[in-house]
């Protein structure tokens, strides 16, 4: 079979092309599933630092200080941290993914404390 005039080579490029439009697609699917997990990440710290928080203000303790600690721990930061009574409300910040020079950092809040 004889390749018309021209053509030569149009299928290679077609096969580079789309591979590189894949490779597009599998690194903003890989950034998205980075994301899902940092939010993860940052809930959990935020559910670990307010239980934290809450059991420091039944004993007595700065609960403040201890949900500091424990998100922390967890790769997060209290950006803030209220008390009422003896329930906790805290709001942690972990990194999330950085692509292409973009950054976003995940931002989750939790509250504990005792049973009405």
């Amino acid at each position: 079979m004889t390749v018309p005039r021209g053509q030569g080579g149009a299928a290679t490029l077609l096969a580079v092309a789309m591979a590189g439009v894949l490779m597009v697609v599998g690194a903003a699917l890989a950034v998205v599933g980075a994301m899902v997990v940092a939010h993860r990440q940052a809930q959990g710290s935020a559910d670990l630092a307010a239980l934290a928080g809450a059991i420091a203000a039944a004993r007595g303790e700065d609960a403040c200080r201890a949900a500091r600690d424990v998100a922390l721990r967890n790769d997060g930061t209290v950006i803030a941290c209220a008390v009422e009574g003896g329930t906790v409300t805290v709001e942690v910040r972990v990194p999330g993914p950085r692509w292409w020079g973009h950054q976003h950092d995940l931002d989750a809040r939790a509250r504990a404390g005792p049973a009405p």
